[in-house]
């Protein structure tokens, strides 16, 4: 497969989230290939199901090579300082690779391991939240996929599906570099459309219901916001009950119930993702110098129903591109 950094160009191509409590373990092994026993741990920082879809796929690359593979999965539940426990407790383990699932879960992999090769996905801006030195030359131990998605053509879609609309309200997290990436490029791309926008912050998804109940607006935005993501169900519900529209940056949030996106398949990144790490495991490639890749096709999900529940109509022209989901 051709690799493509995340400096390259993002085009929509084809269209077509205490530690106690968060610790499983689980295994497989391939039927082919080299049988080679190798230990994975992997650290995730929320249950959702984007990330949730990520590690499914990273797994799955892993065992279709052919490793008789055990991995230690970790969850972090959302919480920051759980995310560093885990890390330690990982880099005391004899590991032969760690998957980090989201920017939070990656940095605190970074910071308390640095012998053991880490490939990370979910992760919009890898040199932004100081995992690598360059997308196109990490430097050391850490590399993987950037699920950085296309925010401009993303809000573009609101003037699609709502002529009419004049306003957008982004939330997300306070504390995710992630987040406030896209939110700057969602910012620039609704001041072109002629949208104004209003931001809420939050801390943990308890504070989510309160933040989207006080937006005035009349679309609503959220980016690959872990705290965000997990509360999406809020959010949908404040945007049937205002009759507005629900636009996400990834294709599990329409399944679930917003109404569109161009957006990644999580999927299929996290087995790209698999597929590095299969690379590093067979010594064939090294993170210092394995350019961090993203997705190569984009989609266009719909979900007719949602739009229904929040007052709009999707075009026949997007609808007859579109993956229809939910």
């Amino acid at each position: 497969m051709k690799r493509r950094t995340l400096l390259g160009t993002l085009g929509i191509m084809g269209l077509s989230v205490p530690l106690a409590a968060c610790s499983s373990k689980s295994s497989g092994s391939g039927s082919s290939g080299t049988g080679k026993k190798v230990k994975i741990g992997i650290t995730q920082i929320v249950t959702h199901s984007s990330l949730d879809a990520a590690r499914e796929g990273f797994k799955k690359a892993i065992t279709d090579a052919g490793f008789n593979a055990s991995f230690d999965e970790q969850n972090a539940q959302g919480d920051q300082g759980t995310a560093a426990s885990i890390a330690t407790k990982l880099a005391s383990e004899n590991l032969d690779l760690v998957l980090a699932i989201a920017t939070p879960a990656a940095q605190a992999a970074a910071q308390a391991i640095t012998n053991v090769p880490i490939v990370f996905t979910a992760v919009t801006d890898p040199k932004s939240a100081d995992l690598v030195a360059s997308n196109d030359a990490p430097g050391g131990n850490v590399t993987g996929t950037s699920d950085m998605n296309p925010v401009a053509d993303q809000i573009g879609l609101i003037k699609q599906i709502k002529p009419d609309a004049t306003s957008v309200g982004i939330l997300y997290s306070s504390g995710e570099v992630n987040s406030q990436v896209q939110v700057n490029l969602a910012k620039e791309a609704a001041a072109k459309d002629g949208l104004s926008v209003q931001e809420k912050t939050i801390t943990t998804t308890g504070e989510l219901q309160q933040a989207a109940q006080a937006l005035n607006v009349d679309s609503i935005y959220i980016p690959t916001d872990n705290n965000v993501v997990s509360g999406l169900s809020t959010v949908i519900q404040v945007c049937e009950d205002r009759k507005i529209p629900l636009i996400s940056a990834e294709g599990d949030s329409v399944r679930n119930g917003a109404v569109i996106t161009y957006g990644i398949d999580y999927t299929e990144l996290g087995r790209q993702t698999g597929e590095m790490a299969v690379k590093i495991l067979n010594g064939d490639a090294k993170p210092a110098t394995m350019p961090v890749e993203t997705q190569k096709n984009l989609k266009l999900y719909v979900n007719e129903k949602a739009a229904s529940l929040m007052g709009v109509t999707i075009p026949d022209d997007l609808v007859s591109k579109a993956e229809k989901v939910g």
